[in-house]
């Protein structure tokens, strides 16, 4: 187990590397995206990586208090989750109303890397592979569709 300092070197350098990686990298609008903090552009839904020990995973997250709001983009994302499925070309785990760390209520959609140990070295270019290629095809995805998320929940 590494300590809280080295655990945040380790932290440092995996993120620093992963964002020299997509570092040229642009959106598929083409324009400059901050890839370790994708702007999903609505209030309350987030896209977030995940490197926790054996669970590396991109996790794309809706936490609407209003259970209301939530089951209509639920309902609009499983409309769309053959074009979703199609374009990630990886499976993905649909989780509806479960509770995270912090006792939030909220709906994922998640990929995960399974096989791989954030805290070996040697797995790290599996890891940013896996990130790389998620994050992408998502962004194609995104960008198609968010216009549809957006118009949902103004």
């Amino acid at each position: 187990m590494l300590s809280k300092e080295a655990a945040k070197e380790w932290n440092i350098v995996f993120w620093g590397t992963f964002k020299s990686i997509m570092n040229g990298d642009k959106s598929s609008n083409n324009r400059k995206i901050n890839w370790l903090n994708y702007p999903s552009d609505i209030r309350h839904v987030y896209i977030r990586l995940v490197c926790e020990s054996n669970t590396v995973a991109l996790q794309l997250d809706f936490q609407f208090k209003d259970q209301g709001i939530r089951d209509i983009v639920w309902e609009q994302m499983g409309e769309l989750k053959a074009l979703l499925e199609k374009q990630m070309s990886y499976p993905g785990q649909w989780n509806r109303s479960i509770r995270n760390k912090e006792g939030v209520i909220l709906d994922r959609i998640s990929w995960e890397l399974d096989d791989v140990n954030f805290y070996d070295q040697a797995d790290w270019p599996k890891i940013h592979s896996f990130f790389r290629d998620r994050l992408i095809s998502f962004d194609v995805f995104y960008q198609e569709f968010k216009d549809i998320l957006i118009n949902l929940v103004d």
